[in-house]
């Protein structure tokens, strides 16, 4: 078994190193689904002695299989969003308090003490189904602030309007972490001029809106709000880490998670940084399911370990040959 506290002990890139190829040797003995998946690429933990050897596991098995690295009791079940009578992916957590950990200690690495902060949530479409795992650290991280006014907002918009401008007014810490298409809505039918609140956006239109590209709804919502910045949260219900951008959706991963690209047209091989590919990602918290997922992601990763998401896959093709138009 490993220490799962010595997850939240990394310091550098060594220790990161170490830790997921302890992880890798652990679940390759203790997942019957990413065992299976290793075997049938002749990859044994013997073999991988770098982080770009160790197998990726395609994000869809989230959707067909139960992805588990422990015989311990499921505690929790975190569910993906999906239209109706389609498959959604479902993330078994085994034990809550290593999500937690992860959460707080991603929110403090990037914004410092959740107690300053007065957190008022935006997110409709996730209070609207059960499983959201956003909506639990949302939750939680408004029950730490401790602040009377922190809270979700579904289509109170007025209410919302008069909290934000009141609080920015008395300079309070303010994080407004809203869905995007909720955040349109919402400057659609009011102008701000914030001057000591951060908006962060969680991406997505889940169907309500037109998609656009970052640039442009970052440019709407920068005039609507009357900020500089707008800061972006990249987390997803497969993943117990985040990222966060504080603008430009330049995303940077918590102490727990790194990022990679692979090539579009060969699953298995790891681009050099600077070049667009799909996003790999290994998730030291996913611990008891699976650390080393193949997203369906598009990005680009940087050489100081950045990242940003350009699209998505077309039609959730894994191989990438068809992707999606930018």
């Amino acid at each position: 078994m490993i220490d799962t506290s010595q997850i939240f002990q990394i310091k550098n890139e060594t220790d990161f190193k170490d830790m997921a190829l302890k992880i890798f040797k652990f679940q390759f003995e203790n997942n019957i689904v990413y065992r299976s998946f290793c075997d049938l690429l002749y990859k044994n933990p013997s073999d991988v002695k770098t982080l770009e050897e160790i197998p990726f596991l395609p994000i869809q098995f989230f959707k067909t299989h139960n992805i588990l690295s422990t015989t311990e009791v499921v505690q929790k079940t975190f569910s993906s969003s999906g239209t109706t009578g389609s498959i959604t992916s479902k993330h078994l957590v085994s034990d809550i308090d290593i999500y937690e950990k992860s959460f707080n200690n991603g929110f403090k690495q990037f914004y410092g003490d959740v107690e300053d902060y007065t957190i008022l949530a935006l997110l409709p479409s996730y209070l609207e189904r059960d499983g959201s795992s956003l909506i639990y650290m949302v939750d939680s991280l408004i029950k730490q602030s401790k602040k009377p006014k922190s809270g979700f907002y579904l289509d109170n918009y007025s209410e919302l309007k008069d909290t934000l401008i009141q609080l920015d007014a008395q300079s309070e810490k303010v994080l407004l972490i809203g869905v995007s298409f909720a955040l349109l809505d919402l400057v659609e039918e009011h102008q701000f001029e914030l001057k000591n609140t951060i908006v962060m956006e969680t991406g997505g239109m889940k169907g309500r809106r037109k998609e656009l590209v970052r640039d442009e709804l970052h440019g709407i919502l920068k005039k609507g709000f009357g900020v500089n910045n707008i800061h972006s949260e990249y987390g997803m219900t497969e993943l117990l880490s985040q990222a966060y951008s504080k603008g430009n959706g330049i995303f940077e991963c918590s102490k727990t998670m790194k990022v990679f690209t692979r090539e579009t047209e060969d699953a298995l091989t790891i681009l050099n940084q600077n070049k667009t590919g799909g996003i790999n990602i290994i998730d030291l918290a996913n611990i008891n399911s699976c650390s080393f997922i193949a997203t369906q992601d598009l990005g680009r990763v940087y050489n100081n370990g950045t990242f940003e998401i350009i699209g998505r896959f077309d039609n959730s093709d894994i191989r990438g040959c068809n992707l999606m138009a930018l």
